[in-house]
């Protein structure tokens, strides 16, 4: 696209019901990008003038949805049109390095903060090594258990299992998420070259519910070994749920105690529907429901 390839860049995929927390996540990022990385803006070319209007056109780059897609002479563009907006969301997100603007990129949720500044050191080394969010998430299955919330290990535990099968790597299982992922060219490119292009596949075949991006990146890096593993802690603090921002807050966590640790927060969207751009109104009862089981929520926090 004519521009000089960087070493690294954020970028951030995002659709119209989410522009009010990327105006946030904008925000944060002008706030504290000391470095002024460049950070690209992707969305569908239908929402681009929406998203003009919702977050202003300075402060980043923007690129279509539909030119990421077509980077990939062996994707299937209609399967893109006809996939639900979410798993397509993933995919597009993966396929961002086919663009050829960085060697590697900061993936960003539309919902995250940050609350710290930050540069490259935050993510690779001076050497121009990527780090990788990689760990076995068990601060947050500890919590989950002692909340009653067991279902939520056992699904991710599950869903990491079906992933490590689809390369034969038996094992611990690893996680490379919650968000911002540290993503690299090399490794996304490993795996289409060692494992998608001899099946007669793409991403758009092989990511599924059932077999999210953020696990095949990490098991593709330890299968096909594209750069060295550096592995860290996640960037961010994540509130998953409602009911384990409330419990954490209770302890007494604040986003001021948080930047000793972590650069920034997620805010998960599916209980923020409060900046949900452009999005109807739901009946009071509804609201109203909605609000009693937050509350009940909140109170077993104490329990």
């Amino acid at each position: 696209m004519g521009s000089e390839l960087k070493d690294l860049v954020l970028y951030c995929k995002s659709y119209r019901n989410d522009f009010l927390r990327l105006k946030r996540l904008l925000s944060s990022i002008e706030q504290f990008n000391s470095e002024k990385l460049p950070f690209y803006i992707s969305t569908p070319r239908a929402d681009k003038a929406e998203l003009v209007q919702a977050i202003g056109n300075a402060g980043y780059l923007w690129v279509a949805d539909e030119d990421i897609v077509v980077a990939n002479p062996r994707a299937p563009f209609e399967k893109y049109q006809a996939m639900p907006g979410g798993l397509s969301q993933a995919i597009v997100k993966s396929e961002f390095w086919r663009l050829g603007l960085a060697e590697n990129y900061l993936c960003l949720d539309s919902d995250c903060v940050f609350i710290r500044p930050f540069g490259r050191a935050d993510f690779m080394t001076p050497e121009g090594v990527p780090l990788t969010v990689l760990h076995q998430n068990k601060e947050y299955f500890q919590l989950s258990v002692d909340r009653g919330q067991l279902k939520v290990m056992q699904n991710l535990q599950e869903e990491a299992q079906r992933v490590q099968g689809l390369f034969g790597r038996v094992g611990p299982e690893f996680y490379c998420a919650p968000a911002p992922f540290i993503w690299s060219a090399k490794v996304w490119e490993s795996l289409d070259r060692e494992c998608l292009q001899p099946k007669g596949i793409t991403l758009w075949d092989m990511v599924t519910p059932q077999y999210p991006e953020t696990l095949i990146y990490g098991e593709a890096l330890l299968k096909y070994r594209a750069i060295p593993l550096l592995a860290i802690e996640p960037l961010f603090r994540v509130y998953h749920y409602d009911w384990q921002y409330f419990l954490l807050k209770r302890l007494g966590e604040t986003e001021e105690k948080l930047k000793t640790n972590f650069l920034g927060v997620l805010y998960q969207s599916n209980w923020e529907s409060n900046l949900s751009f452009g999005e109807k109104q739901k009946s009071l009862p509804s609201r109203i429901l909605k609000n009693i089981k937050r509350t009940l929520r909140q109170l077993q926090s104490y329990l």
